[in-house]
This record gives C-alpha cells, structure tokens and sequence, in this order.
C-alpha cells in the first residue's frame, strides 16, 4: 500500500462516515439536498461521506472538503447485484475523482457475467482505493482476490441468502471479518445508537459508517413513532 493510500485509512481510523444518500420517494433525493446534508455531516465532525452517483458524488466534492466514499446504485434484470455492479458503472463513477469507490464484493453472479477483478483494477488505474461491500463470510476470500483495499459488512442481512429482520448491526459477521481480515474492516448497516458504535469499535471495526439515522430523517421520523408505541404498549 501507498503513503497515499495509507494516509487515507489512518484519516478514517476509529472516525465515522456518513452516508447521504435519499432513495425515490424522499423528498430529500437530488444533488443540492445531499451535498447540504454532507456539510451538516463534515461540521458535526464525521471523516468522510459515502454518495451514491457520479451527479450526487460530484455535488458532495464541491461542497465539502471530505473524501468521498462513492457508489453508483444500477439495477439489472440478470443479477441482484446493484451496488457499482459493472465496469461501465465503476468508469463512470470514476470520473468523478472520488478517492474512494465502494462495490458490490459478494460472491453472487455479477450482470452479463462480469468480473469483480476488473471494475478493481480500473479502480486501481485511477489511483482510487476500492472498497468491497460484503454480505457473509465467504466472500471476504473473493473481494482479497480481486484486490479490494478494505472490507465492509454493509451488505450483512440485505442479500438472499443474509435476509434478516434484525434490528441492529450483525456484530457476528463484524467479529468475523476484523478475526480474518488482512485488510480494514469498516462496520455498516443498522447502526441507531452510539453504544452499537462503540461496540463496532471495540470489535475491531476499523471505521464506520452510519446512513439514515443520521441523514434520514423521514426514516428516523418513522422509527421514533414506532418504538414509542412499542414502549407505551409495553
């Protein structure tokens, strides 16, 4: 690993990322939104921000002075793989400068057939860091062979063969992969409160990554309703 590259990942240690993304339907969702909502992040302190497209990733990089963590979210009719599934969506994405680009590192058939190797390799053309969003165990040796530069646990319980109604990070797989993994590991998915943070760290986590109880609100308006219910019918 580079000075550069390594200097990224001592920037991220024991910090947090924010993701600022907004999904169809969120009166949020556009470029002007996301990069307000970055700001919000930067000023209160997080290490980075993780954006979803070259339009939103490029509108974060003008506003902000974070490294970007970008994605490129496409959908195709051959595979469930939609998290900068091709190495059309990779180049793409990559015109954008971010430093950091997450994919889909999962062991599942990627669309037309393609190759997680070459969307990191272009990746790594670029001088960019790639980041391997993973879902269970077995595909950490996958995402080491293609030569990702970390390793998340973002997909833990979003895939079908991880689907879960858990309420909180899957902290077995997190303890898994920072027991195995030669590369950081950063925590995502599910995080509400600042004690599973913590928790993440204490497990080995090497940073992590907290969405929409942050920078959702209309989620976080949703679950506040639900489980004041839950507790006055309790």
């Amino acid at each position: 690993m580079s000075t550069h590259q390594t200097s990224f990942f001592e920037h991220l240690r024991g910090r947090l990322i924010v993701s600022c993304q907004a999904r169809e339907g969120n009166p949020l969702r556009g470029p002007e939104a996301m990069a307000l909502m970055a700001r919000a992040a930067e000023f209160g302190g997080a290490a980075a921000i993780r954006v979803n497209g070259p339009t939103d990733t490029r509108a974060v990089m003008q506003a902000t002075s974070l490294p970007c963590l970008a994605l490129y979210k496409v959908d195709y009719e051959d595979s469930d793989v939609r998290i900068t599934p091709t190495l059309r969506d990779t180049r793409e994405l990559l015109t954008t400068g971010a430093p950091m680009i997450a994919l889909d590192a999962t062991n599942r058939r990627r669309p037309g057939g393609e190759s997680l190797v070459d969307s990191v390799a272009a990746i790594h053309a670029a001088g960019a860091l790639a980041f391997g969003d993973c879902a269970r165990p077995d595909d950490l040796e996958g995402a080491l062979a293609a030569g990702c530069d970390a390793v998340g646990t973002t997909l833990a319980g979003y895939t079908a063969e991880t689907a879960s109604d858990l309420p909180e990070p899957d902290f077995a797989t997190l303890a898994w992969f920072t027991a195995h993994s030669p590369v950081p590991v950063y925590a995502e998915g599910r995080f509400w409160h600042p004690e599973q943070i913590a928790r993440a760290f204490d497990l080995g986590a090497h940073c992590v990554c907290v969405g929409t109880a942050i920078t959702n609100p209309m989620e976080i308006t949703r679950y506040m309703i639900s489980q004041s219910q839950k507790l006055r019918a309790q």
